[in-house]
């Protein structure tokens, strides 16, 4: 049973003002879960997979433009190197809530994001 975090409304304000939102935190913290219950209609992509992560290395500029938004991108610390990619396409479409990203608490990967 799902159980409704105080981190909602905060999140409903942020997504009225930014195209991105990024929750970080240690592991088994809910991140993943908040955002499956908070943005039911995302494009969700896990980074978990080795071979997913394969996949979308070959062109993630148009993997990504190529979904349909909004977007959940978890566990970003896999593939730090997409923060730059996603900045791109930000920088190209500005709409908020369009863009949502998890990352476990990996300070020297989760600085760069």
């Amino acid at each position: 049973m799902y159980r409704k975090r105080i981190i909602e409304n905060t999140l409903s304000e942020a997504v009225k003002t930014f195209p991105a939102v990024v929750i970080s935190g240690p592991r088994q913290s809910g991140k993943t879960t908040l955002l499956k219950n908070f943005v039911k209609s995302a494009t969700f992509l896990t980074l978990d997979d080795p071979n997913f992560r394969a996949l979308i290395s070959e062109n993630p500029l148009d993997y990504l433009n190529s979904l349909k938004k909004p977007i959940v991108i978890d566990e970003i610390q896999y593939m730090p190197e997409l923060a730059h990619i996603i900045k791109i396409l930000i920088d190209r479409d500005r709409t908020p809530g369009n863009w949502f990203i998890t990352g476990s608490q990996h300070f020297s990967v989760m600085k760069t994001i």
